[in-house]
């Protein structure tokens, strides 16, 4: 009885849960809108996956990558690496950015451990932030 009460509890949860089949990526901050000085601090956040650094193959993971003013191209090739495409291939979930004064998009994407978006891709919503 104490195991099917205990496996109908871990079925539960993770029905109930975010599961690997709707993970989500999103900005913590700045928020939508906001006006911040430069430099700033952009903290990732990850529901329903984890983070690993690139390179590493485990499932239902990935790190995250900030688009700055920039849709991303191909979601089916590794994502470049410029000034309008930051890795952070070590796992890090915040960073500090320096952008000129003006109206900027940010957008996070993750990427598997090659920085390809995974087939459904996992990605932020884009938010729009002021520079003084």
């Amino acid at each position: 009885m104490k195991k099917a009460f205990l496996t109908f509890c871990l079925l539960g949860t993770l029905s109930m849960g975010v599961s690997a089949n709707s993970p989500k990526a999103y900005i913590i901050s700045p928020a939508n809108g906001d006006v911040v000085n430069s430099p700033f601090t952009v903290t990732f956040g990850l529901q329903g996956m984890g983070v690993a650094p690139a390179g590493v193959d485990k499932e239902n993971t990935g790190h995250h990558h900030l688009l700055v003013n920039q849709k991303l191209a191909n979601y089916n090739a590794a994502i470049p690496k410029d000034a309008s495409h930051k890795h952070f291939g070590g796992g890090q979930t915040e960073a500090t950015i320096e952008l000129p004064p003006g109206k900027h998009t940010l957008q996070l994407v993750l990427g598997d451990k090659a920085h390809v978006p995974h087939s459904k891709p996992v990605q932020s919503e884009v938010i729009t932030v002021v520079v003084r």
